[in-house]
């Protein structure tokens, strides 16, 4: 296959991420070879710590659509499972890097450890490379001034900001507005009844960011530009609901979208999800809730 490959796990695509792309491009230019991304999937956390709640940033095709945009020229899949776990740093470089994806070089953050238990670091991937024939880049750690201990860019540092419900913060370290991407699936039908049609989107693998009401935007099949909306994540208590999901009420829109797969922006948070002394208090909050998102929404410019 051949390219010089940034190397990683890559879940958010952040701006630290598109550094370490940005050394593989240049380290591709410079021998005559091509920018690729190399990442493990699925991710090692699923294979070290099974019970954790989901934690992902982006689906794997999100993630590849990031990738590319950025400057990959493909993206290659490296799978963790434990005989990949179990390699030596000497053995994955040796068999996975030179022997199977056929690398001319790599590329990874200064950060980085590979290997079993985690034996190989930055260091020892550059002497390996010199030993294999392979070029090896280390970008630099990129400092967020956006965080307020200016901590460095890092997915960590994502999954934190949106726990909080700070999807601004997690914008700055994107580079771009958090969205979750999922097919819409029929629902209870209950907000049709309450004037609100939502489209129902299973959380999945993603991270479960703050409980509540956000301002989102969406792309939808057929409709030109973006569409702004507001939504619930949550368990909606009001209805005793039991699933977390994303529901999104769509404005100025009116159409099927069963079975169509979304990707919502999250752009503002709202408030907390709460419960509510029947479907009229419900109704009365959503419309309330649907004023500020576009309040917000028409306040920030998103379109």
């Amino acid at each position: 296959m051949s390219g010089v490959a940034a190397l990683g796990n890559f879940d958010g695509v952040h701006a630290g991420h598109c550094a370490v792309l940005g050394q593989a491009r240049a380290l591709a230019q410079s021998i005559g070879s091509e920018p690729v991304a190399a990442v493990f999937s699925p991710h090692p956390r699923r294979l070290f710590r099974p019970d954790d709640p989901p934690f992902r940033l982006m689906s794997d095709s999100q993630r590849e659509r990031a990738l590319l945009a950025a400057g990959a020229a493909r993206v290659d899949t490296i799978r963790f499972d434990a005989s990949l776990a179990a390699m030596t740093p000497e053995e994955f470089v040796r068999v996975v890097l030179v022997g199977q994806l056929a690398l001319d070089g790599v590329v990874t953050g200064a950060d980085f450890c590979f290997g079993k238990g985690r034996a190989g670091n930055a260091e020892t991937l550059k002497a390996l490379g010199a030993q294999h024939g392979l070029a090896v880049g280390i970008a630099p750690t990129l400092i967020a001034d956006s965080l307020q201990d200016r901590g460095k860019f890092s997915s960590s540092a994502v999954r934190h900001a949106l726990r909080d419900g700070d999807v601004e913060t997690a914008a700055n370290l994107l580079g771009r507005a958090w969205a979750i991407e999922g097919e819409v699936a029929h629902g209870d039908k209950r907000g049709r009844t309450l004037g609100f049609p939502t489209a129902n989107i299973a959380l999945g693998e993603y991270l479960r960011p703050r409980a509540g009401v956000y301002a989102v935007r969406a792309h939808l099949p057929g409709h030109p530009g973006l569409v702004k909306g507001v939504a619930n994540i949550g368990k909606r208590p009001t209805v005793e609901g039991t699933e977390e999901r994303l529901e999104v009420y769509f404005f100025d829109f009116s159409g099927d979208l069963y079975g169509k797969t979304l990707e919502v922006e999250l752009l503002g948070f709202i408030r907390e999800e709460r419960r509510f002394d029947g479907l009229e208090a419900l109704k009365a909050q959503i419309a309330a809730d649907s004023a500020s998102a576009r309040a917000l929404l028409d306040r920030d410019g998103a379109s």
